[in-house]
């Protein structure tokens, strides 16, 4: 394991589960943050999801779970309850992704987590913000895209039905937003030696990414047009159908489309009332796209390729997700590393983002299995052998058997 980052010395005790919580903490442990995940006594839902070799270490979980340590708590019973407290007196911050009455009812309120660490950042991700009349509402990353228009949006451009994007967008968007909100207010405290409570409202978060493109002509008072941004919107702003297959290119300045009429032999349009300036293009983008889409179909992708590359374009091969596997500049710059997993074995996993030349972030540690550290973490709170033989006959915490290497 390698140790430093830029976030070493930071330790963040994570009661989050499934996808935006666990994506937050994960990014920060790969920065060097001490990330402590306390799980329920069956872990969390996330590990139920495969493909998988072993239960409980289904390969999403994996991936959302390096760099941490985990330990079972059952935060029903009074000293599971406690355990946490004493985690949380020695952690820089706290993050859940339950609705804020549900950490109340445990006993886990801000008011309950600060009177044993003043200077904790209690960071709670969640669904509605708690001043308006959704608080409280259950939020899942569907429910999300569709309350902030991404589900219709996908419908406006396509003219079909609506859908939600096939990734997690809302729970990876908004976890980062937790992230960068955890941060900053760690560094407020560290400042001024002042915690506080913070959320980070799914929907709101959400929303501000889909509006920050689309508020358009409500953007003034009283408007002047309607939402929306009209080139994200035009049908054909998509992959161009080629004479063979499919490209991504966006010819967007001046530069680009005078060079693009070159390519097709059609110099006398830079000058055309539709392509001859930036605002005329977007005032007529549909049939701006459309009559791109139109020439491209007319060759080839590599023919294509090789054009567009030599007139410096902007254009992407179409990857899938399986071709993306073997991206030659993924695969130059170490995307997906392989490790040896103690339990799991050989596994591929995928890089952390970013390069720092002084404190690289790093893969320090394989995701735990359900309750890894949990004497470990036990033993670090203050508690002795008897107090934690106790709690694990009670079911209070538990730990998993030794794997062989463990064992060695």
């Amino acid at each position: 394991m390698s140790a430093g980052g830029p976030l070493q010395g930071i330790r963040i005790l994570d009661l989050t589960a499934v996808v935006m919580g666990p994506y937050a903490t994960q990014t920060l442990g790969d920065l060097g943050a001490d990330v402590i995940k306390v799980e329920p006594p069956g872990g969390d839902n996330l590990r139920a999801v495969g493909p998988m070799r072993n239960p409980g270490m289904g390969a999403m979980a994996m991936h959302l779970n390096r760099n941490k340590r985990s330990i079972v708590l059952d935060l029903k019973q009074s000293d599971g309850r406690e355990a946490c407290l004493r985690l949380a007196a020695g952690c820089d911050a706290l993050i859940y992704n339950t609705r804020p009455q549900a950490m109340a009812r445990l006993g886990l309120g801000y008011e309950a987590v600060s009177a044993v660490n003043p200077k904790i950042v209690y960071l709670g991700a969640f669904g509605y913000g708690e001043q308006g009349p959704y608080a409280g509402k259950p939020a899942y990353d569907d429910l999300i895209q569709g309350a902030a228009g991404v589900a219709s949006l996908f419908a406006q451009q396509s003219g079909s039905a609506p859908c939600y994007a096939p990734v997690t967008l809302a729970d990876r968007a908004v976890g980062l937003q937790a992230a960068i909100a955890l941060l900053a207010a760690v560094l407020h405290a560290q400042r001024t030696g002042k915690g506080q409570a913070v959320e980070v409202p799914m929907f709101e978060a959400l929303s501000q990414f889909v509006m920050g493109d689309h508020l358009g002509g409500h953007s003034f008072e009283p408007p002047l047009g309607p939402t929306g941004y009209a080139r994200l919107l035009a049908p054909h702003r998509k992959p161009y159908a080629t004479a063979d297959g499919y490209l991504s290119v966006l010819i967007y300045n001046d530069k680009h489309w005078q060079a693009f009429f070159d390519v097709i032999g059609r110099p006398e349009l830079r000058d055309s009332p539709m392509f001859g300036t930036h605002t005329a293009r977007a005032a007529n983008i549909g049939a701006v796209y459309a009559f791109v889409a139109e020439v491209m179909a007319t060759r080839t992708s590599d023919e294509w390729f090789a054009a567009l590359s030599a007139a410096d374009i902007p254009v992407a091969r179409l990857h899938s997700t399986e071709s993306l596997l073997d991206d030659p500049h993924l695969r130059a710059v170490g995307f997906y590393p392989e490790l040896d997993h103690p339990s799991e074995g050989r596994i591929r996993t995928l890089a952390p983002v970013g390069r720092y030349s002084a404190t690289p972030a790093a893969i320090r540690r394989p995701a735990p299995r359900i309750g890894e550290q949990s004497v470990e973490l036990l033993r670090e709170a203050g508690y002795g052998e008897e107090a934690i033989a106790r709690m694990l006959e009670g079911g209070v915490t538990l730990q998993p058997e030794p794997t062989k290497d463990s064992e060695e």
